[in-house]
């Protein structure tokens, strides 16, 4: 079983050509398939799983509280896996042929209020340690452009452009297109301060590309990131539910609150389709008819 999971792996880094994300995904998936199935696998592994396997496997996921959106992706893993063993003859008769896939509907990203942001990028400006420095610059570049967590910890010292008459980053999205984005004078300031007084401290090797860096001297995982985050939110009161994607949420629909064109928004997210840009919309929406009622209670 193990043997044929290796297989797959490669199959999707060589010839799929997928990220290292999808491919750490999906060997979570099933490697956690693998074992819940456990003995009664056998000595014929894969073969010897049929449907009912799986969706045994899918009612435990429910069962122990996994999201819809969780399950629906594992069960992807699951299709892709088993058609890759029914393609290599390893299998005749693949277990997902017919299986239902959860239903999930389009959750709207949750932002938080701008006092939050402030509050949250409050919490490592009041420190002076390197690390708090890096922690700053992140959180306010983060915020200052609605990068995705894997652009952030993918940028190297030479993306930045820190000229004060027009400072930006360049940053490799989706698909492996390059974006320049403008940074302003908050995240300007921060990124010069770590630079100048942070990262000298804290990197090993003189020639490191890495712009963040652990203390280790070595490029900042997403995560670490993950765990920063988690620990200036829990400083700032604003509970477990603050992800990375938040301050992405955050800067989209502050944004788009504060009158910048959607296409404008488009383009610093890096979203591919308008259509996946337009959703923050129904937010700035749901906020301003929200406004109009406490304003107007008579109109409810």
């Amino acid at each position: 079983m193990r043997k044929s999971l290796d297989e797959f792996l490669v199959f999707l880094a060589v010839e799929k050509g997928s990220s290292a994300n999808t491919i750490a995904a999906y060997k979570n998936d099933l490697q956690q398939l693998a074992e819940f199935i456990g003995p009664r696998a056998g000595s014929d592994g894969w073969r010897s799983l049929g449907r009912s396997d799986v969706q045994d496997f899918i009612l435990d996921l429910k069962e122990r509280g996994y999201t819809e959106t969780s399950v629906a992706r594992k069960v992807a893993a699951l299709r892709s896996f088993f058609a890759f063993l029914t393609a290599e003859g390893a299998i005749t008769t693949n277990p997902t042929d017919g299986l239902a896939s959860p239903r999930v509907g389009k959750t709207l990203p949750k932002a938080i209020s701008p006092n939050e942001i402030d509050e949250l990028l409050e919490q490592p400006a009041r420190r002076s340690t390197p690390e708090a420095k890096r922690d700053r610059a992140m959180l306010e570049l983060l915020y200052a452009t609605g990068m995705r967590v894997t652009e952030l910890v993918s940028l190297d010292v030479s993306n930045l452009n820190l000229d004060p008459r027009a400072p930006y980053v360049r940053c490799l999205g989706k698909g492996a297109k390059e974006r320049s984005i403008p940074i302003h004078d908050h995240a300007l300031e921060a990124l010069t301060n770590y630079l100048e007084d942070g990262r000298p401290m804290v990197v090993q090797q003189r020639n490191e590309p890495a712009l963040f860096v652990n203390r280790r001297g070595e490029r900042l995982t997403r995560q670490g990131f993950w765990l920063i985050l988690k620990g200036y939110a829990r400083s700032a009161n604003l509970g477990n539910g603050i992800t990375p994607h938040t301050l992405r949420h955050s800067f989209a629909t502050h944004m788009l609150r504060g009158g910048m064109p959607l296409r404008n928004v488009q383009e610093m997210l890096g979203h591919a389709n308008i259509s996946t840009t337009q959703v923050y919309t129904h937010l700035t929406s749901d906020h301003l008819r929200e406004v109009y009622e406490r304003a107007h209670p008579r109109a409810q």
